[in-house]
Formats: structure tokens, C-alpha cells, sequence
């Protein structure tokens, strides 16, 4: 059995080594706070290691899902100084297509593969093992690493070189953005039209203006409930780098540009930790 390592234990990433142990994967843990580690390794079978070297060695497969940029950066290259000739590492972080280009020269340059491997799904989908994986990287890599992906992912595929992940995952944010801001003002509108919101979706769910956040979402939304989910801070983050890469890439992104600052107004109303749908509380 394959060993791995996994280094971040956020709301996505405990779960995700989770599922790993639960499978049989002898799994090594870090997270910058141990405590998180050491509930972890009481939850499941597996190992705490104090530092990102000392969770590396010996692995085939090294898993990150940590902050941003500079976090993948820090931890990154902390645990590619100990990785063994031959391993894989997998970041499943939302970050720029630029660090994980820069990553993946460096793995190369050590022999190690590497994996720009965002996920979709949230932390329900995390904890019921259900993510979508976008993946960068090379075809050899991503069949060495394509078992252990599917431990957690209900889908992972490989869309093209290094950076591709990232790139595709902004575009499942932009995405997202557009919806949820549809969403919203169409609730609004039924309100102040003074219609059964909840009937209306109900109909107009199976049809053509059907999609996940109405599915899920709709229904919270009415009532005013927005403390679970993926939170506006974090969307603004995942907003942010695709917004600069659409200035690099000479992409037009206004209503991604707008609605990112719709989200910011949500922010100084005091919801950074509120859900994205949150986005229906500007308008009513």
C-alpha cells in the first residue's frame, strides 16, 4: 500500500486524509496547527508529523491543501527539500496557474511529479468523498496519482499541462459568481413581485434555469441562512486570482468584476464567513 502524506487539515483537507486512512493509506499528517493534526490522528489511523519535511519522507504521494499562494509557496517547497526522487505532489489548494507552473518546474528539477489538482464540492463534498478534481499536469504523473484522487473525488481528470487545474478551477468560480448573483435577483424579484418564491422554484427548478445553487441553495436563501457553505471571504480570494489572470490573459470579466464587489459589500456588512448565496442580503 502506498504511503502518503497530507499536508493541511482545513475543512477540506481533514476529511480528504481522512477518506485516504479510511482506504487503507498509510498516512502521515501536518498541519502548522498540531492540535488540528492530533484530533485528526485520534479521529483516524495515521501519523503526526511536527514539520512538512518530516511528513514527506518516505511518501509516494504528498497531498497539500493549504491557504493561497504564499502558503503553497512555504509548505510547498518545505516538503519538495525532502521528497524522495520518484513522488508525487498533489495541491489541491485554490491558488494562481503562475505558482503552480513555478512548482512544477521545481518538482522537475528534483525529479519529483507534480499536480496542480484544485477541487470542487465544498466541504460537503469533501466529507461525503464526492469532489470534483480539475488536474494540471503530465499524463504519467496523473496515472500514478489517479487512484488515490479517487478515494475522495466522485470525478478527477487530467485537462493539460501544468497550470490547467488552476485555470480551470477559476472558471468554475467564475461560473459560481454569475449563478449565485442570478439566483439572488431573481428571489428578489419574486419577493417584491409578492409570489411564492419557494413554489416558484419548485417549477422553475425543472427546467432550463435549473443549477446546482438553486437546487441547494434556494430554499436557505429564503430564509435567511447563510452559516454553512463556502464562505464570501474565500470567494473573494478565488475571485481575485481570476481576476488577475484575465489582466494577463487580456480576458473581459465584468460581471465577474461586479459581482466580486457585490461580495465585498456583503464583507462590510459583517459576512465574511457567511455562505456565497449570501449575496441575496444586498438586495433585500
Amino acid at each position: 500500500m502506498k504511503k502518503v502524506s497530507f499536508l493541511g487539515l482545513g475543512v477540506m483537507g481533514y476529511p480528504m486524509a481522512g477518506h485516504l486512512a479510511s482506504q487503507g493509506y498509510e498516512v502521515t499528517v501536518y498541519n502548522r496547527t498540531t492540535d488540528k493534526a492530533r484530533q485528526w490522528c485520534q479521529t483516524y489511523t495515521g501519523t503526526l508529523a511536527e514539520t512538512p519535511q518530516e511528513a514527506v519522507q518516505q511518501a509516494d504521494l504528498v497531498m497539500m491543501c493549504v491557504g493561497n499562494d504564499d502558503d503553497v509557496r512555504q509548505v510547498g517547497y518545505s516538503a519538495l527539500s525532502a521528497m524522495q526522487s520518484g513522488a508525487v505532489l498533489i495541491d489541491h489548494t485554490t491558488a494562481s496557474a503562475q505558482v503552480a507552473r513555478e512548482l512544477y518546474q521545481a518538482c522537475l528539477d528534483k525529479q519529483v511529479g507534480f499536480l496542480d489538482a484544485p477541487v470542487s464540492g465544498g466541504q460537503a463534498g469533501a466529507e461525503n468523498g464526492q469532489l470534483t478534481i480539475m488536474v494540471g499536469g503530465d499524463e504519467a504523473v496523473f496515472s500514478q496519482a489517479e487512484a488515490a484522487l479517487n478515494v475522495y473525488a466522485r470525478h478527477a481528470q487530467l485537462l493539460g499541462e501544468s497550470g490547467s487545474g488552476q485555470l480551470a478551477k477559476m472558471m468554475n468560480q467564475i461560473c459560481i459568481a454569475g449563478i449565485v448573483q442570478g439566483l439572488a435577483e431573481a428571489l428578489h424579484f419574486g419577493q417584491q413581485a409578492g409570489l411564492d418564491c419557494a413554489q416558484v422554484v419548485e417549477v422553475i427548478s425543472k427546467g432550463a434555469a435549473q443549477s446546482w445553487q438553486m437546487e441547494n441553495r434556494a430554499t436557505t436563501m429564503l430564509a435567511g441562512e447563510y452559516d454553512f457553505g463556502f464562505a464570501v471571504d474565500w470567494m473573494r480570494k478565488d475571485l481575485a486570482i481570476a481576476l488577475d489572470e484575465a489582466r494577463r490573459n487580456g480576458s473581459t470579466l465584468a460581471l465577474t468584476a461586479l459581482v466580486d464587489q457585490y461580495y465585498a459589500d456583503v464583507q462590510k456588512a459583517g459576512g465574511r464567513r457567511w455562505d456565497t448565496s449570501s449575496l441575496l442580503t444586498r438586495l433585500t
